[in-house]
Formats: structure tokens, C-alpha cells, sequence
């Protein structure tokens, strides 16, 4: 690979994980940009999972290290996730995913006026119904995120913090670093499914992984510095931008241009 596509790739990892960390849908910056470089779709989706995985380890260290990481809670949530990844992930290897993203894309629309409504139950939490373990219905939820998260992961951050700030009562700093261990546990056995199918391009994803690590650390910083209120208006312009791109709004303007 030419030097300036390792840079191009490393510049859009340390977009995605920077993005990743604080919200969710960065994988809708390098699915593209690995399709780009002549990754057949199902490879892409694969390949991405690699530096998902590794930009986890970083961000789930950091946030560890300043102690905002609920580590018993997000284990408990990971178990309905890993289950829901596999199945997931089974269904990605076939399965043509444009009309599920256009109904994430609703799906996200909606949040982002949840978020407007409330705001301050995404800033302050409810640190007094956080439980030490999850609902039935918790659990169910995390399932059906798990399967979106294996399925193809772009927007399954955005998801995750629904169900940690909505279900779990847990503020946008802390939901944030919990749905990093979360996927963090789910994403090896979801890039196993790809492995063994032959969907993954080890050296593609390990130039990605640089970037996605580099953009966690930095993002996992500022989300503590700055506190939820900030991380809040970082988030509603992710989700407004990934609705948009998931309902192909972006290509039907450049279409009319």
C-alpha cells in the first residue's frame, strides 16, 4: 500500500475512534474508506472489526484509569451482547444490510429528539436506579443491540448509550466507557465469525487499528475533562449526521447537484 493511502487510512481511523468513543458510528467513516481501497463489503465489515477491537482496549484502559468505569454492571450487559453478536454476525455474511440501515436511520432520528426532550437525564443519569444487575428487560435490549453490533457495528455505539442512559440510569461519561467494554468483549467473537469465513485483511486492519487507538485516547480524555454536558452536544451531531447518512440523504442531494 502507498505511503499516502497508510496515512489516508490512519487519518480516518483516529476520525472514527475519536468519534467512537464519545458517541458512536465512526465505522461509517472507515467502512467507505476500506471499500475504497477495493475491500469487497462483507471484508470491510470484517477488517473493521480489528481496529474496533484495539481502539476498545485503549479506551476502556483510559477511562479505567481516571475511575469512571463501572467495570461489574458492563459485564452483566456484555453477556446478552456477546450472544446477540453471534448471531449477528452470522447474518452478516449473507445478508445485504441497506434496508436495515434506513430504518437505523429513523431509528436514530428519534433519539436525537429524545435527547432534546430530556436532557438532562443523558448529563446527570439516575445514580439512584443504577442496579447492580441488569433487568430481564435490560437484558433483552443488550441482546438486540448485540445483533445490530455483530450485524455491521456502524451506529451500534449510539444504540448502546440509549440503553445505558435510558434503561440503566447511567450518565453520558460513564455510559460511554461501559458501552466500550461492552463491545470491547462482544468484538472478538463477532471478528472470529469473519475470520473463519474469510472475510478479514489482517494488514489493512491492523494500519486502521493506529488510528481508531490514537482517536481513543485522545477522545477518552476530553470526555472526563469536558463532563457529559459537552460529550451531550458531540453526540446529538453525530446521531443527526449518521441518521443522514444511513437514509442516504447525502447522496440524494449530491444526485440533485
Amino acid at each position: 500500500m502507498e505511503w499516502y493511502l497508510i496515512l489516508a487510512v490512519i487519518g480516518v481511523g483516529f476520525m472514527a475512534g475519536f468519534i467512537n468513543t464519545l458517541a458512536g458510528s465512526g465505522s461509517l467513516l472507515t467502512l467507505p474508506m476500506l471499500m475504497f481501497l477495493g475491500l469487497p463489503a462483507n471484508v470491510a465489515n470484517g477488517t473493521n472489526r480489528i481496529a474496533i477491537l484495539l481502539q476498545n482496549v485503549v479506551g476502556v484502559g483510559s477511562f479505567r484509569q481516571q475511575k469512571v468505569l463501572p467495570v461489574r454492571m458492563s459485564l452483566w450487559l456484555a453477556l446478552p451482547a456477546v450472544i446477540g453478536s453471534l448471531v449477528g454476525a452470522q447474518i452478516a455474511i449473507e445478508l445485504n444490510e441497506q434496508v436495515m440501515e434506513h430504518v437505523i436511520g429513523g431509528l436514530l432520528i428519534i433519539m436525537f429528539f429524545l435527547i432534546l426532550y430530556k436532557p438532562a437525564q443523558w448529563v446527570k443519569g439516575q445514580a439512584g436506579h443504577v442496579r447492580a444487575k441488569p433487568t430481564t428487560l435490560q437484558f433483552i435490549i443488550f441482546f438486540l443491540v448485540g445483533i445490530y453490533g455483530g450485524f455491521i457495528q456502524a451506529g451500534v455505539g449510539l444504540f448502546l448509550l440509549a440503553g445505558l442512559v435510558l434503561g440503566a440510569g447511567v450518565d453520558l461519561v460513564r455510559a460511554n466507557a461501559m458501552k466500550l467494554l461492552i463491545v470491547l468483549i462482544y468484538t472478538p467473537f463477532a471478528l472470529a465469525v469473519f475470520f473463519i469465513n474469510d472475510q478479514v485483511n489482517w494488514q489493512i486492519g491492523l494500519i486502521l487499528a493506529l488510528g481508531n487507538m490514537l482517536g481513543a485516547l485522545v477522545a477518552s480524555r476530553f470526555a472526563v475533562s469536558w463532563g457529559a454536558k459537552y460529550v451531550r452536544y458531540i453526540l446529538l451531531a453525530v446521531i443527526f449526521g449518521a441518521a443522514l447518512k444511513l437514509l442516504d440523504v447525502f447522496q440524494l442531494i449530491a444526485d440533485l447537484l
